[in-house]
C-alpha cells in the first residue's frame, strides 16, 4: 500500500485530500499544517508520496524541496496550486515530481494522484 504524507495548511483540504487518497486505497502516513512539521515527520513515516499545497513552502521553494530530497529522497514530490500561471513550471523546477491544480474537479484530482501512484508501483 502507498503511504502519502499530506501537507496543507488548511484543515478541510488535507480532510478531502484524505478521503480521496483513502478512496484510491492509499495508507495516509502523516498530517501536517506547515513544512517545518511535514519536513521533520516525512522521513520518520517511510512516506511512498508527499502531496504539499505551494502556498505552506517557505519563501526558496527549490530550497525547501532540496532539503526535502535529501532527508527522502525517493518520496514522490506533489504540489498543489491554487493559482495556475507561471507557477506551474516554477512547482515543476524546484523539484516537484507532479504538479495538479487545486481548482481541478475532484475527479481528475483523484486521477491526477492515481496515475502519480503508479509511477511508485512500477
Amino acid at each position: 500500500m502507498i503511504r502519502v504524507y499530506l501537507a496543507d495548511a488548511l484543515l478541510r483540504e488535507r480532510a478531502a485530500l484524505r478521503l480521496m487518497l483513502l478512496d484510491l486505497n492509499m495508507e495516509i502516513a502523516g498530517e501536517a499544517d506547515n513544512w517545518s512539521t511535514a519536513l521533520a515527520e516525512v522521513p520518520l513515516r517511510h512516506v511512498d508520496m508527499l502531496v504539499a499545497d505551494w502556498e505552506l513552502l517557505p519563501g526558496t521553494s527549490s530550497v525547501a524541496l532540496d532539503e526535502l530530497r535529501k532527508v527522502c529522497p525517493k518520496a514522490l514530490v506533489i504540489i498543489l496550486i491554487s493559482r495556475l500561471e507561471a507557477r506551474q513550471q516554477a512547482a515543476l523546477l524546484v523539484g516537484a515530481d507532479v504538479f495538479i491544480s487545486k481548482s481541478e474537479m475532484p475527479e481528475r484530482v483523484a486521477a491526477h494522484l492515481h496515475t502519480a501512484a503508479a509511477k511508485i508501483r512500477s
